[in-house]
């Protein structure tokens, strides 16, 4: 059983992050925030995956004007990304935003950052303290003579401490690099000394199975030592990607558990049926669900039931047939024609 560190509570929009709260997934629109309908359909379909906070860049004016149309359609809390416009901070928390993230290191003087704290306070939005190796400041740069991971917790400390010296507490911080055992390192130093929420992620993880295995890993690790309060799969990919990589992550921890989740075996030469295809058939026929079961799909009979005892249901295959099982006992035995479709049937009707 992980033991989660414990972290203040924090709130962006209606969405408890820190304390007891589940660890939020988060991801990122990868529209133009200027296309007000683009960048909330986007949004509605992140929302449908699972998403529970969207971020929306905010590079442009015309990104700023979006943001009052966006925030008041989103069925999601909507946090602006800010990085060398201060104004843009201001201007969008003057539109509703929930939460601005800012990197201090990008905006350069302290007192501007204080002032967007101080509108923070009074507009009741949340700040994420972004601290990443292009946006560390100078005096770390010269004192570690490269972004280290000792660097990159001191810049998220150090802000932190003028944070809480200013009197706000409804932040998060997040300490992000590309590389994972830095990005581990830098995290647990900063979680090692404070009790602020963590979001976690490796940024620039790349496309497909790369971004997906790097991201599994350094996240993973964080998880498992109970580091980590909201979550992004940074893909170069579809934002819908990253919300279901998110929850695959988290669910193979056992800290969050969404939908149902399909089990198999590896393929080997004892396998009678096309494994891959019933696999796929299955998991597209049951994305929808919203029941927390595990489903397992066995390609032979020869000790399926037993491996998959622990799955809610399953089907073990034979050559032309299937056995239907639940907790571990054969309930049925169907034809290969109409194993997939009992088997929904058996999904369908559990209570």
């Amino acid at each position: 059983m992980i033991q989660r560190r414990k972290t203040r509570q924090i709130s962006v929009g209606n969405v408890k992050i820190g304390g007891d709260a589940p660890i939020v997934v988060q991801s990122m629109t990868s529209t133009k925030t200027s296309d007000v309908e683009a960048t909330l359909e986007q949004i509605r379909r992140l929302a449908d995956a699972g998403c529970e906070i969207v971020r929306v860049a905010v590079p442009h004016m015309e990104d700023v004007e979006a943001l009052e149309d966006i925030v008041r359609n989103s069925p999601l809390p909507i946090i602006a990304d800010i990085h060398f416009a201060p104004k843009y901070a201001f201007l969008s928390m003057e539109k509703g935003v929930h939460c601005v993230r800012i990197n201090p290191g990008n905006i350069g003087k302290e007192e501007v950052v204080r002032e967007i704290v101080e509108e923070a306070k009074v507009k009741g939005v949340a700040i994420r303290i972004g601290v990443n190796s292009g946006s560390l400041e100078k005096d770390l740069l010269e004192k570690y003579g490269y972004p280290s991971a000792e660097a990159l917790a001191e810049s998220a400390l150090r802000w932190s401490e003028k944070f809480e010296r200013w009197g706000f507490a409804n932040y998060k911080v997040s300490i992000k690099g590309s590389d994972v055992l830095q990005n581990v390192k830098a995290n647990l130093i900063f979680a090692q000394e404070t009790d602020v929420p963590l979001h976690i992620g490796i940024t620039e993880a790349g496309f497909g199975n790369k971004g997906i295995i790097k991201s599994a890993v350094g996240i993973g690790i964080l998880l498992y030592m109970g580091i980590g309060d909201t979550v992004r799969v940074s893909l170069t990919d579809d934002p819908v990607v990253e919300v279901e990589t998110a929850y695959e992550i988290l669910q193979s921890l056992g800290l969050r558990r969404r939908g149902i989740e399909v089990v198999s075996c590896p393929t080997c030469g004892r396998i009678e049926v096309d494994l891959q295809k019933v696999v796929k058939e299955v998991e597209g026929l049951v994305k929808t669900f919203d029941k927390p079961l595990k489903v397992a799909i066995m390609g032979c009979v020869v000790n399926a039931i037993g491996e998959a005892r622990e799955a809610d249901i399953g089907l073990a295959c034979g050559r032309g047939f299937a056995w239907i099982f639940k907790k571990g006992k054969p309930i049925r035995k169907v034809s290969e024609e109409e194993m997939t479709r009992e088997l929904i049937k058996e999904i369908q009707n559990w209570s």
